[in-house]
């Protein structure tokens, strides 16, 4: 194992979230951050590259993006407050990769989810939090992407809007050929730019 999609990151503030519960730290977010911190330091002492996730925050959610799209409707100072603790504990931490969920955040973009804006992934992220390192969708197939984008539309709009790795764990490899192949399709075309790709 060179990659492990740990740690868990987001702070538990909504006890009966279905999506996170158990895998949560904490519901405070210096622990949270702490702990993260810790594990991601223990990973990568021994070659195991961290992914610190689900960024900008699935801890107050109520519903599982695994099944439909959960919206957060914090405004901005809140995540700068809570939900963005532990993610600048792990990048000063030097954790290897983000991982960036399924989630409607109408604080930064009103109209596609999190892990597929550009307001997210490269404004926030990249450019706010300054993390320089790999940014990588959570699974493209979970119902709060594929839903509303195909696996192949969303790994285009994924690599758009900044992300390094665009994860689909669908068991049909011919889902994978196909994201594959839309995004040679919107190289060709000139909808993703050869040197972001």
């Amino acid at each position: 194992i060179s990659l492990d999609f740990a740690p868990v990151v987001d702070v538990l503030t909504l006890e009966k979230n279905p999506a996170i519960g158990d895998m949560a730290l904490s519901s405070a977010p210096e622990t949270v951050a702490t702990l993260g911190a810790a594990v991601i330091a223990a990973l990568q002492s021994e070659g195991v590259a961290g992914c610190a996730k689900h960024f900008p925050g699935h801890g107050d959610t109520s519903v599982d993006s695994h099944h439909e799209l959960p919206l957060v409707e914090h405004p901005p100072d809140r995540f700068d407050q809570i939900d963005f603790v532990p993610f600048r504990a792990a990048i000063s931490a030097g954790v290897a990769s983000i991982m960036v969920a399924h989630l409607l955040v109408p604080a930064f973009d009103e109209d596609v989810p999190a892990s597929l804006s550009r307001r997210v992934v490269t404004t926030e992220l990249r450019t706010r939090l300054g993390f320089e390192n790999l940014i990588l969708t959570d699974d493209i197939g979970m119902k709060a992407c594929s839903a509303r984008y195909p696996p192949p539309v969303a790994a285009v709009k994924a690599v758009a809007a900044g992300h390094d790795g665009v994860l689909l764990c669908d068991p049909d490899p011919g889902q994978q050929a196909a994201a594959l192949e839309a995004l040679v399709h919107a190289l060709e075309d000139g909808t993703l730019p050869y040197a972001q790709v």
